[in-house]
């Protein structure tokens, strides 16, 4: 049995009706992502509301629990929490058989147990109770029979919360977590024989069970001559003079029994305490951090789920990243996907939910195992919910690492093809006061391959149902077509030779040429519908790749600069080149350049040169850039209206997608005017 849907009306951040909260789930292992503040541990006290924890851990409803769609408007009356079950085995249709739903008929017909809880406001004026005792109730409108306390206690989860004590519940003490975990476990409950006192010959030690020994711990305690001494002396000394002829006082000093079974065996365990141990055969506990007491706990916890027969096999961990550094988290995360893949002996598998801001496990698991919570809203991101391809899952399970997941925790997407839009883009947004860290804003350089993949993630199959994930996207790539005079100058063609009368799509290089008519448009179009909908929008270099662009656009001078820079770098980490006498000979080649009478297309061509024929890394060129526009601010040789002006139009767009809109009047009119040399020499 496994927990196929929840929805949620009115509870925190969800609304009800079109706003309700709706998750369906698969069996396994479900993985809640986002930022914070989206609904994920909402999601969690829901269901321990409903089904309780054995941690006996009693969450208790409030007032402000109750939604509240706006800020000045009434809380709601009633919250209602329905989860659906599927799977049931024969036992599971046995202990609930008065309560369960048969959905279908004839041979397709399918048995669910639906549970509506429903908590309401208390209206009464004057009363201290504020929250009336919840119901509930079964059925697949909710008008079923109440559902009854012992049929409440087979549905409870294990519940363990972030930033978990974990020590403290392994510790020996009365009503310890350890001690439920033990008391239930079938190896302590089923090894072993019991005491008897009176067998002859005595039974081995080592063959009792544990509350056998415990008995026999007792025997040997009221056997030992100190305490036969001591109770002697408190019979004859004390006692006696205090008793009646006919009404003896007489003591009697053991360990106390008498109870049940059960109640014993519980106060055995509670003496017990669980450590990790330097090797598997030490006796003394083996100093350790919270990370690996953390495991040590969960451990524990999926011994007792595992090994039942009965029971719902549950298990909620919110943030189990906590503590662990990344290795070990990704060790737990395959562990759990491994855990909630096995078969218990009564058929079962245990079905876990898990909420983490941990892009390592995020990164670990497939996609069909993620829910991403936005808006209070759930969207599965499995397959047939996204308008990602089969092909795109496969691609995505190779190549979606730590370094892309945090697309999952953030407010907006930046996907980029190559490093120097990953160096240049946040220095040129903060600049124009779009700082992206500030708009919570993740940066993902995807290498130039399988852009629209990742985008794609964000893109629901059926909007018009599951409705939209809120998460501006932008995908910035190059339009990747030359100017026509560009492969004699960048080295693609020899001076002199003809263009090859290949077709355009056997060279690995394309020109302006090379389109005729609409083309241009329509190659754009292509790029640009590979991920543009919903929220994701593409936005394609104007003319050819960023560093062209940049220098077509405006701010040529400057990236011939950081091209010279990233030419001598290796000379200028050594010391063997100065900063300054690079940018002046840089300065006076382009000079020499600008003054050619070069039209700005071919300009802009020699420029992009330097990264084609003289081979200046790009990557190391937009750190020179970036350092040369940050100074440029700091000097007041430039401003964000000019910069911005300076700038490729689509470079703009896109920042503006994943931030906040520019005003109309900005660009040159809001620096009052574009300066010919940016930045002087020097």
């Amino acid at each position: 049995m496994y927990i196929s849907e929840i929805k949620i009306e009115n509870f925190r951040p969800f609304g009800a009706a079109e706003k309700a909260f709706v998750l369906p789930l698969n069996p396994g292992l479900t993985a809640l992502i986002g930022e914070n503040d989206a609904g994920k541990t909402a999601v969690v006290d829901a269901l321990r509301l409903v089904l309780g924890t054995r941690d006996h851990d009693l969450l208790r409803l409030d007032p402000v629990d109750f939604h509240q769609a706006a800020p000045e408007a009434d809380r709601a009356e009633q919250i209602l929490i329905r989860l659906t079950f599927r799977g049931l085995t024969v036992a599971d249709r046995g202990a609930f058989a008065e309560y369960l739903t048969y959905e279908g008929e004839g041979a397709a017909a399918e048995t669910a147990l639906i549970v509506t809880w429903i908590a309401k406001r208390n209206s009464k004026e004057g009363s201290s109770r504020r929250v009336l005792p919840p119901e509930w109730r079964t059925g697949a409108k909710g008008d079923g029979p109440l559902l009854d306390f012992g049929a409440r206690s087979l549905l409870t989860a294990t519940y363990l919360r972030p930033l978990r004590d974990a020590e403290r519940a392994m510790s020996a003490g009365r009503g310890s977590r350890l001690s439920q975990i033990l008391q239930h476990t079938k190896e302590i409950r089923e090894t072993g024989e019991a005491f008897d006192r009176d067998a002859n010959p005595p039974v081995d030690p080592a063959a009792l069970s544990v509350l056998g020994l415990g008995d026999y711990s007792s025997h040997l305690f009221g056997e030992n001559a100190g305490i036969k001494q001591a109770r002697k002396r408190l019979n004859e000394d004390y006692l006696a003079p205090l008793s009646f002829a006919n009404d003896l006082l007489l003591a009697r000093i053991g360990i106390a029994g008498g109870q049940e079974d059960n109640l014993r065996l519980r106060q055995l365990l509670e003496k017990f305490e669980l450590a990790l141990t330097a090797s598997a055969d030490a006796d003394s506990a083996h100093s350790r951090g919270l990370g690996s007491n953390n495991l040590l706990f969960m451990a524990c916890e999926l011994l007792l789920l595992a090994a039942e027969s009965d029971g719902f096999p549950l298990l909620l961990i919110e943030e189990p990243e906590a503590h662990l550094h990344p290795q070990r988290q990704l060790r737990l995360m395959s562990f759990l996907q491994q855990q909630a893949e096995k078969q218990r002996a009564d058929g079962q598998r245990i079905q876990i939910i898990v909420t983490t801001h941990s892009p390592n496990l995020a990164s670990d698991l497939r996609l069909d195992n993620l829910v991403l919570i936005e808006g209070a809203r759930a969207f599965p991101l499995g397959h047939g919910k996204t308008k990602l391809s089969k092909s795109d899952y496969r691609f995505l399970e190779r190549f979606l690492d730590v370094t892309k997941a945090n697309l999952f925790f953030a407010r907006a997407v930046l996907i980029v093809e190559g490093d120097a839009e990953t160096i240049l883009l946040p220095v040129i947004a903060k600049l124009l006061d779009r700082d992206l860290h500030r708009h919570g804003v993740s940066l993902v350089n995807v290498g130039g391959v399988g852009l629209g993949r990742y985008a794609r993630i964000f893109m629901r199959s059926d909007p018009e149902t599951d409705g939209v994930i809120n998460i501006p996207v932008a995908c910035v790539t190059d339009m990747d077509v030359m100017p026509d005079m560009a492969p004699w100058i960048i080295g693609k063609l020899e001076p002199g030779l003809p263009v090859p009368t290949i077709p355009p799509s056997r060279r690995q290089w394309r020109r302006k040429a090379d389109f005729p008519g609409a083309g241009l448009d329509v190659r754009r179009t292509a790029r640009r519908e590979k991920a543009s909908e919903q929220r994701v929008e593409t936005f394609v270099s104007d003319e050819w790749t960023l560093e062209y662009d940049l220098a077509f656009h405006g701010l040529g001078k400057l990236v011939w600069r950081a091209a010279a820079l990233a030419l001598a770098d290796d000379q200028l980490n050594a010391g063997t080149a100065v900063k300054a006498d690079v940018i002046g000979a840089a300065d006076a080649a382009y000079g020499a350049l600008a003054g050619a009478g070069h039209d700005q297309p071919t300009l802009s061509s020699h420029i992009y040169a330097q990264f084609e024929v003289e081979k200046a890394s790009k990557a190391i060129a937009a750190q020179y850039l970036a350092e040369i526009l940050e100074d440029a601010f700091k000097a007041g040789a430039l401003n964000a209206g000019a910069l911005r002006a300076l700038l490729p139009p689509y470079a703009v767009a896109a920042i503006a997608h994943v931030t906040v809109p520019f005003d109309d009047a900005g660009g040159a009119a809001a620096a009052g005017g574009v300066p010919a040399d940016p930045i002087a020499a020097g």
